[in-house]
């Protein structure tokens, strides 16, 4: 039902579409609308063919029986006129008006009524049709009935959501009838729906919300159902989609902990706050909540770490900045707390470990005692003393000494606060009241510190009392006398047992027992302080010794005193007691205008005696608060006369103080509101039994003093020093709390304070003093398991250990030790801060294979009790010991190939199947696959990222490594392992594992085929082969050796990795320092030589085939110098360029070397043809460097060198200056012969001349021995031709021989080449002499790979190799032909220079898609030579020699036309009154392109005069062409030289000759000159037309005939063939245009700063002209294909010798007689090729007209032509060969001219047979002497002996071996023609019943199949001495003496 929402149905977002509600009991109804439709109202109007209306008509709320009338308005909103018919509705309930047409001007409207009649309760439709002539349309007729239905959306999507998590969305859906509708929802789980139920009124919308609650992780898709209607009899549904996946959340901390991050504080100030964050990160899709929560806590622990957060939410992949604040409240303490950070529905909880320590103040003072020195009764003293806090914590202080003048001391400021880093300086003042020393020990209290101590010491003197003065000493000596317990006696008795030496004197002068008691332990400062506060008692009342007089001299009880009882007088009384054995002196201080007072205020005590002081409080003002410190000296009373006392004895007084606190309010007033703040109300002490401090700071932060007393009774436990105290306005309490934690103490000890002597003011202080016993946590119950290990190995494990107590506590881990060899721990000591867990490794290392049960135990302890009982708790480890072992998953891993230089990364897979981790170490050994490859020590190519490693059990882990091969080669690497024990040492021998194989390959290039056209048409593959260099380049793309690293590295060709040219690699010295081009890089240099050609010929094309015969992908690119151009900096640039940067910017900007296309991609095995294009526009050699580049491969620079010679200059083109000939074997009888090629890259023939002057004396310095020699020194070549030089080379000794030859050019150049030949011994080199045949050029390849455009025949091969081959043997080889083309026909033929080659057919044609079979034979000659031959085979389009014969015919017509049509004129009119066409004049004449009016032709007999011109035109007016005057004007025949036409621009001196020749060097036929050379009639030889890029030497005339001969076409002569210019119809020609941009620098001489010349106005006229002149029609060009065929003859000794197995593969004729002169002799020197040419004079033409005239009478001698018809027609015999002649093997038989089969020349002469008769006769000399010997009738048997002798005889002929060769031969060619020609299946099965024939392949009309039973009439002559068509069949005598045997 519900249409498929396209798209991701899981996407983000709501995607609802509105649908109808479906009535299921109702089929009939349409349920299901979209929204789109339903949003639709009746007022909606759509436009139909211009007529705008209803789309539909609606009735819903209609009756039975009733007429309901809607009304169908339509609107012409065109602009025409529109007339509309229409259709009424089909069915009676609706109706209508009667069909007429409806008529609606633009604009009008027409309003057509239709009335619905219902007669049943259903639905009713139907339509109205209008037509109009642009078409027609509907509207819809519908009646409805009301029915419920409900518009809700196909799918809702909900937002992702997380598992246990939920997401919400809400739909609308709406009531769509006119009913009320009550609907009803049902929902699988896990969505909800609110509201499930409820009612709709008619068109009422409805809010659902729907809820996602998944409890997995899963797709859901729920229908959810709703029925609605009276009573839910309908329903619909909705696709519920959800989306629900696990949560995950990260925790972002700076710190990082096994199991945990870490968030540290570090130190923090003591009531200081620090808030630090961490990230809650979300990186998954969907939002997730997630709760803070802190881990369970040992009790009574403080919380210091408070967290922003305790749950919220974080959005999909965000984050949120959770702030946690540490306020540490305990100093010296680290705190360590943990948080949970939990997901619903996530996997697994994150704990977070938050830590700090909390530093307080460092306060010190100055001094720690001050001397007032002497000061007089009423007199005071100044002192003052720093206090410094040296920490970066606030420091508070407070000096407990009064400042209300009852001490003789006073000190200001008495508290503060100090800031960090700093200090106060204090002012003290010493105002004495009684002469006597004063000494008192002033108490500095620090919040959070221990208390630090003042000594201050003063001495009085009054005029009556002198008492001793103190000086520091004493305080010194009184310390040590104090420590050995001496201070209780006075000093009177301490000389009197000084002089009984009873005590003696140190060397420090401190007295001392001879006995010392036992030492008293120092007291801390804390201790101290609370002594002195509780007067001397706290000791006891700690459980001291009781012996309180040895430190404690005098005490004073109570040590508080409070008034309380308002303002009455009171008074209390205290009691001081001595503790010494001497009499004291009690002196108390007094304070004037003091509200209290002590009585008496001084008197003697005796020895252990106690006295009653009364301490009266007086107030002298009410409502107020008093408080003080009283202050008591007790002294040894002989001390007040220093006279009694000696200075060794001295003993300072003590001071004694009672605190005092008293208000003056009356009874019933109202006590001040204290206003203070007291710092930490709560405690904590530690949970140690030991006596524990801390202090707590009471500030008074209102403007009232307050006083606070704490009562010592209500918490016993607890002491609180002061117990009272009054506290000034903005000063501050330091109360100092002491205890000693017991088990049994409650958890909290309340301590209250009342401040002003109020019950109302009350604060309580919460003490936290319980003991804790040491407890730590273990892992596992106290059970550790290691997995199983490797024996020798080590396996570890993480353990937890953590503190339960508030305590830190330091642990130590003690392994027995037989066990420490088999387990350890690290850290095995430490401290746990309270709360602590830490993590620690334990290792297992077993040594043998057994089951391991262990119990190390843990030691713990407090750290503040070193000494302590020790706590411990034992642990169990289990471990298993077993032998592991490791392999490969793959044995061998085969990697392919990889780029040299680069590296390639790969994992090896180890497995463990073992039960246990395996430690192993791995090893490479590498290994060369490629044979003969030199020894070279190459680093390994296989990297290991990983040597060792460990392998768990059942596991597999990947060995990541990296080859980076060094060259290019085939690689093996085996991997070998060893398995290690625990400290790495290797534990037994190397085992294999596996073995990596691979190759690396660098990107290479192959050069597989080269073809050229243009003007290098003419060189032979090999010869392009050579000279682009592409052996070198093939060697250098695929050369073994490692290519530079920059090569490699560098990728696709850049701007920054060029060259300098070759020719000049660095700028000259006059140019810029700053180069333009880098510098080279590459040491690959190679030449692309593209030969010359003239200037303006064809550009010379080269077409290479490259190849990617890699594996790999390679990206080429030729880079040309402007490609690489670095661009200078402003200042840089000098604008001077050298000569090598002018002359590349001229090449390039006039694109003289082009490259199609310059770079590209070739993927494996790919091919890609490039052409290279050189262009002749100016004169020169030009040259070009270009880097070849291929990407992570090799840099090649290519010279591009080009030569462009004057179109009539005379020109040889060398590619190198030196040529090494093939070695030569010393002492041989016949030297090979060898070939140098000569290329005429000029555009006329030339000759040369070999100088030989150094050869005859390198033949005289070598005893006249010719060791080099030139068979041919002089020669003729044809333009774009190569003639090859004939060398001999006869080395005397084993040595290389060097001569320097001069190449003479006549009307050229002359040319200095080097000639190399090298001789070798023999029986020195053996076997490894180079005798074979080493072609230079094999890996030129031999098939033809690309095709040049627009060829259509291919070879089958191009190259020939036939190795090596004895001398007077026949090679032969199959070639076929083929023409490619659909379409087009071709003819071939075949250009047989060489006598010593022959191919048949020699020419023919072929159709369309047809083949040809052709046979090559070579036939070596009778002395050793190298071939190097290059057959042309000319290929011309049958097609296009048609359409030129065509074309010749038409233009000689028109050239006959235009000769015999002629106007006749009045001779008298005069030459301005000549008609020309209206409006022309003479000059305005057109004549035929390229003419004048001088070389207009007339008719014959006419003249000038007599021509007739245009209407209006004179004779002045006729235009001529640029450079043309009226006096060379061509005149019809008959007319005089002057009258003759010469060429464009020329005069008769002008006339054309060959290119580098003149009239002189013109060659003509034998025998003639040039006077008696026939010409037309009318015609001189400036005239005579030759074939295009022919001379008149070089034109081919019918055998037997010469030029006057010819024949020509009937009705034409010589005169007609020539080049004749014919006036085209055709008058328009070529729009010459401006140059559009600078012109292009077109010589050389514009390179220095000359531009090119430009064409004047009459030149550019007469290329206008040139292009409107008919000329004659030129031949076709035919295509040329080359043949290369290479081959060495070596003699029959020499072949036989050193090639014995390949003798018998060849046949030996032995009828031609090698030449076996030794070389060295002047008989065995060949003769000169080329006669002498004759100079000019008599004496050539006499010779001339002799010939002339021998050759006439033998032409028109009938009786010679019947003899030559009759030679012609005469059968040959066979076996002409055998004569009766003796055989004679030196002498040639004269008659022995018979052609030689196989060859187109006579073979060498054959010697005499005896001559075979035929028909009975005689068979040789021999047996007709037999026979006339013999009787007439003889017997059988002598007469079958006589044939078996002469059987015998015939065999050992030499003649007879040939024969039965060729006989043979003959038959293989006609069986491999018949198997080509589809006549005969090599390969078929024999049959005993002989099929009929195939059908025969279509093959070339022009190869005809050769008949075996004899040859072709009509061919005999034309097929003489070809291999196919044997004149000759073998007599039937011979076929029966052959079956004899």
């Amino acid at each position: 039902m519900l249409a498929e929402v396209p798209g991701n149905p899981l996407s983000s977002g709501l995607l609802w579409t509105a649908t109808r509600g479906k009535d299921e009991k109702r089929p009939g109804l349409t349920l299901q609308r979209s929204g789109d439709a339903q949003r639709k109202i009746p007022s909606q109007r759509c436009c139909f063919l211009g007529v705008e209306t209803w789309e539909e008509l609606k009735w819903e709320d209609w009756e039975l029986g009733g007429e309901f009338t809607k009304t169908l308005l339509l609107k012409n909103i065109h602009s025409k006129l529109q007339k509309l018919r229409f259709r009424p509705p089909a069915s009676t309930f609706f109706t209508t008006l009667f069909p007429q047409i409806i008529t609606l001007s633009p604009g009008t409207s027409f309003s057509l009524p239709v009335t619905f009649r219902p007669l049943d309760r259903c639905e009713y439709q139907d339509t109205i049709e209008f037509h109009s002539k642009d078409g027609l349309f509907q509207v819809s007729l519908r009646a409805t009935i009301p029915h419920h239905a409900l518009d809700v959306p196909e799918s809702v999507l909900l937002p992702p959501c997380a598992v246990l998590h939920q997401s919400q969305t809400v739909f609308m859906f709406r009531n769509a009838s006119k009913l009320q509708t009550g609907f009803r929802w049902e929902v699988p789980s896990p969505f909800q729906l609110c509201p499930e139920s409820g009612m709709l009124e008619p068109g009422q919308e409805c809010r659902v919300t729907v809820l996602f609650r998944p409890r997995e992780a899963l797709v859901y898709q729920v229908q959810a159902s709703c029925a609605f209607g009276d009573e839910g009899e309908n329903s619909c549904t909705v696709l519920l989609q959800g989306l629900s996946k696990y949560p995950f959340l990260q925790i972002s901390a700076p710190g990082q902990e096994e199991g945990c991050k870490v968030l540290e504080f570090g130190n923090v100030p003591v009531g200081c706050n620090m808030e630090r964050h961490f990230e809650i990160l979300n990186p998954s899709s969907i939002t997730t909540s997630f709760s803070l929560s802190r881990m369970q806590r040992p009790l009574l622990s403080e919380s210091v770490f408070q967290c922003g957060f305790q749950k919220g939410e974080v959005a999909p992949r965000t984050s949120i900045r959770v702030p946690v604040i540490f306020s540490p409240g305990t100093v010296d303490i680290t705190t360590v707390d943990y948080l949970s950070l939990t997901c619903p529905g996530a996997l697994s909880k994150t704990l977070l470990k938050v830590t700090g320590t909390c530093i307080g103040p460092q306060v010190s003072l100055s001094s720690s005692m001050l001397d007032f020195g002497c000061v007089d009764e009423g007199e005071e003293a100044l002192r003052t003393v720093d206090i410094i806090n040296s920490s970066s914590v606030e420091a508070q202080y407070q000096f407990d000494l009064d400042a209300t003048g009852h001490s003789v001391f006073t000190l200001e400021p008495a508290c503060g606060t100090l800031p960090p880093n700093s200090s106060r300086r204090l002012r003290l003042l010493f105002r004495p009241h009684h002469p006597m020393g004063h000494h008192r020990r002033v108490v500095c209290l620090l919040l959070h510190r221990e208390p630090l101590f003042l000594d201050l010491i003063g001495t009085c003197h009054s005029e009556q009392l002198k008492p001793a003065i103190l000086h520091p000493r004493h305080l010194v000596l009184y310390r040590q006398h104090l420590a050995r317990g001496l201070t209780c006696y006075p000093p009177d008795v301490l000389g009197a047992m000084l002089a009984e030496d009873k005590i003696q004197v140190d060397l420090e002068g401190a007295l001392m027992l001879h006995e010392d008691p036992a030492a008293v332990p120092e007291k801390s400062p804390m201790e101290e302080y609370y002594q002195g506060c509780a007067g001397g008692k706290v000791e006891a009342e700690l459980g001291g010794s009781g012996e309180g007089s040895n430190s404690s001299h005098v005490t004073v009880d109570p040590p508080e005193l409070l008034f309380y009882n308002g303002s009455v007088s009171t008074s209390q009384s205290v009691t001081l007691s001595n503790h010494t054995k001497g009499k004291l002196s009690l002196i108390w201080t007094p304070a004037p205008n003091s509200s209290f007072s002590v009585t008496p205020s001084s008197c003697d005590l005796g020895p252990l005696k106690s006295t009653a002081f009364r301490v009266s409080y007086t107030p002298k003002q009410h409502n107020t608060f008093h408080g003080a410190q009283l202050e008591c000296f007790a002294l040894y009373k002989v001390l007040r006369d220093h006279r009694q006392v000696e200075d060794r004895t001295l003993c300072p007084p003590w001071c004694v103080t009672v605190r005092v606190i008293g208000h003056s309010f009356q009874p019933g007033r109202e006590h001040f509101i204290p206003r203070f703040s007291l710092q930490r109300p709560l405690v904590v002490f530690p949970a140690l039994s030991l006596v524990s401090y801390r202090t707590v700071l009471l500030e008074n932060t209102g403007d009232l003093p307050l006083v606070f007393r704490l009562d010592p009774e209500e918490c016993p436990s607890v002491s609180v020093q002061p117990t009272s105290g009054l506290v000034l306005p903005g000063h501050h309490q330091i109360l100092t709390l002491r205890t000693t934690p017991a088990e049994d103490c409650p958890a909290k000890l309340p301590l209250t304070l009342h401040f002003n002597a109020s019950p109302k003011h009350t604060q309580e202080l919460s003490v936290v003093s319980v003991v804790e016993k040491p407890c730590l946590s273990l892992e596992g119950e106290g059970s550790l398991f290691f997995k199983p290990t490797a024996v020798g190995s080590r396996s570890q494990s993480p353990y937890r250990v953590r503190n339960l107590t508030r305590l830190p506590l330091r642990f130590h881990w003690r392994i027995s030790g037989p066990d420490q060899r088999v387990i350890s721990v690290a850290p095995d000591t430490g401290v746990l801060q309270p709360n602590e867990t830490t993590v620690q490794t334990w290792s297992f290392t077993p040594f043998e294979e057994m089951v391991y049960n262990l119990k190390p135990n843990l030691t713990f302890w407090p750290i503040q009790t070193p000494g302590c009982r020790k706590s411990r708790l034992p642990l169990k480890v289990v471990g298993m010991a077993s032998k592991g072992s490791i392999q490969a998953e793959h044995g061998v891993l085969n990697l392919g190939e990889v780029l040299v230089g680069d590296c390639r990364s790969f994992e090896v897979p180890l497995i463990n199947n073992g039960s246990c981790s395996v430690s192993f170490c791995l090893a490479v050994q590498q290994s060369l696959l490629d044979p003969g490859l030199p020894e070279k020590k190459d680093p390994v190519a296989l990297e290991l990222d990983s040597e060792r490693g460990t392998i768990p059990a059942r596991s597999r882990l990947l060995i990541r490594s990296t080859v980076r091969p060094a060259r290019r080669t085939r690689y093996c690497w085996d991997l070998t392992y060893q398995t290690l024990s625990s400290a790495g040492s290797v534990l037994d021998a190397p085992q294999a594992l596996c073995q990596v194989q691979g190759e690396g390959v660098f990107p290479t290039l192959e050069v597989t085929d080269v073809r050229c056209s243009g003007s290098v048409e003419g060189l032979s593959k090999l010869q392009i082969w050579s000279l682009f260099s592409l052996g070198h380049l093939n060697a250098h793309l695929q050369r073994d050796s490692r290519p530079k690293s920059a090569q490699l590295d560098s990728g696709f060709p850049v701007r920054h990795s060029y060259i300098q040219c070759v020719v000049e690699v660095c700028l000259s010295p006059t140019s810029s320092s700053l180069r333009r081009c880098p510098s080279i890089f590459t040491s690959a240099m190679l030449d692309f030589n593209f030969s010359a050609a003239p200037l303006g010929s064809d550009p010379s094309n080269v077409l290479l085939m490259f190849e990617n015969t890699g594996s790999i992908p390679v990206e080429w690119s030729f880079l040309f110098p402007e490609d690489q151009q670095i661009e200078l900096e402003y200042w840089a640039e000098t604008g001077e360029f050298s000569t090598t940067e002018l002359h590349h910017m001229k090449v390039q900007d006039n694109r003289l070397f082009n490259i199609a296309p310059r770079s590209g991609k070739l993927h494996p095995g790919q091919q890609k043809t490039v052409t290279f294009s050189y262009r002749h526009d100016f004169v020169g050699t030009d040259r070009l460097p270009v880097l070849f580049k291929l990407s992570h491969g090799r840099e090649i620079l290519l010279n591009f060198m080009g030569v462009t010679v004057e179109r009539d200059r005379h020109y040889l083109h060398f590619t190198c200056t030196k040529h090494v000939f093939a070695p030569v074997p010393i002492g041989g009888f016949s030297p090979p012969k060898q070939v140098y090629e000569l290329y005429n890259g000029g555009a006329v023939p030339l000759r040369y001349r070999v100088d030989t002057e150094p050869l005859e004396q390198l033949t005289a310095d070598n005893f006249g021995h010719p060791v080099m020699q030139c068979l041919n020194p002089q020669g003729e070549v044809k333009p774009g031709r190569t003639a090859l030089l004939e060398w001999v080379l006869s080395p005397l000794e084993a040595k290389t021989y060097s001569v320097d030859i001069s190449i003479h050019v006549l009307e050229g150049d002359t040319m200095l080449l080097t000639f190399e030949g090298c001789g070798f011994d023999n029986s020195v080199l053996g076997e490894s002499a180079p005798l074979q045949l080493h072609d230079g050029y094999m890996s030129v390849p031999s098939t033809q790979r690309m095709a040049l455009p627009n060829q259509v025949l291919f070879l089958s091969e191009e190259r020939l190799c036939l190795g090596d081959i004895p001398v007077c043997s026949r090679s032969t080889r199959v070639l076929f032909l083929t023409n490619v083309s659909h379409s087009d026909r071709v003819l071939y033929n075949w250009n047989l220079t060489d006598q010593s080659v022959q191919i048949y057919p020699e020419h023919g044609a072929l159709s369309p898609g047809e083949s040809c079979l052709c046979i090559l034979t070579l036939q070596a000659s009778g002395s050793p030579s190298f071939y190097q031959l290059d057959i042309i085979c000319e290929v011309t389009l049958e097609e296009a020699l048609s359409q030129y014969r065509q074309d010749l015919q038409q233009w000689e017509m028109e050239r006959d036309r235009q000769r015999n049509e002629f106007s006749l004129t009045d001779k008298d009119l005069q030459q301005s009154q000549t008609s020309y066409p209206q409006g022309h004049t003479q000059s305005q004449t057109s004549y035929p392109q390229g003419q004048t009016q001088s070389q207009t032709s007339y008719p014959q007999g006419h003249t000038q005069s007599q021509t007739s011109y245009p209407q209006g035109h004179t004779q002045s007016q006729t235009s001529y062409p640029q450079g043309h005057t009226q006096s060379q004007t061509s005149y019809p025949q008959g007319h005089t030289q002057s009258q003759t036409s010469y060429p464009q621009g020329q005069t008769q001196s002008q006339t054309s000759y060959p290119q580098g020749h003149t009239q002189s060097q013109t060659s003509y036929p034998q025998g003639h000159t040039q006077s008696q050379t026939s010409y037309p009639q009318g015609q001189t030889q400036s005239q005579t037309s030759y074939p295009q890029g022919h001379t008149q030497s070089q034109t081919s005339y019918p055998q037997g005939q010469t030029q006057s001969q010819t024949s020509y076409p009937q009705g034409h002569t010589q005169e007609s063939n020539t080049k004749e210019v014919v006036p085209s119809p055709q008058k328009t020609g070529p729009v010459v245009r401006k140059y559009k941009t600078l012109p292009p620098i077109c010589s050389s001489s514009a390179v220095v700063g000359g531009m090119c010349t430009r064409p004047s106005r009459a030149e550019r006229r007469a290329q206008r002209e040139a292009s409107q002149v008919w000329r004659r029609p030129e031949p076709p060009c035919p295509t040329l294909l080359h043949l290369g065929v290479t081959a060495r003859s070596h003699s029959l000794l020499e072949f036989q010798t050193f090639f014995p197995s390949l003798l018998s593969t060849h046949h030996i004729n032995r009828s031609a007689r090698p030449n076996v002169t030794r070389c060295g002799s002047r008989q065995s020197r060949p003769p000169s090729v080329d006669m002498p040419p004759l100079s000019h004079g008599p004496e050539r033409e006499i010779i001339t007209h002799t010939l002339t005239s021998i050759f006439r009478s033998l032409l028109d001698d009938p009786h010679f032509h019947h003899s030559l018809v009759n030679g012609v027609a005469e059968p040959v015999p066979y076996f002409t060969q055998l004569r009766q002649t003796a055989y004679t093997p030196t002498t040639p038989l004269p008659g022995a001219a018979t052609p030689f089969p196989g060859t187109r020349e006579a073979p060498p002469p054959c010697p005499p047979t005896p001559q075979l008769l035929m028909g009975g006769s005689l068979y040789s000399a021999g047996v007709t002497e037999v026979t006339k010997q013999q009787p007439q009738t003889q017997k059988p048997t002598v007469k079958r002996d006589c044939q078996l002798n002469v059987q015998e005889t015939i065999r050992r002929l030499p003649e007879f071996c040939d024969v039965t060769e060729e006989v043979l031969l003959n038959t293989l060619q006609n069986l491999m023609m018949e198997a080509f020609l589809g006549e005969l299946v090599l390969t078929a099965r024999p049959r005993i019943i002989a099929l009929p024939p195939v059908s025969a392949r279509r093959n070339s009309c022009g190869s005809r199949r050769l008949s075996r039973g004899g040859p072709d009439p009509d061919r005999s002559r034309e097929t003489r001495g070809v291999p196919l068509g044997l004149s000759f069949s073998p007599p039937s005598s011979l076929l029966a003496n052959l079956a004899w045997t």
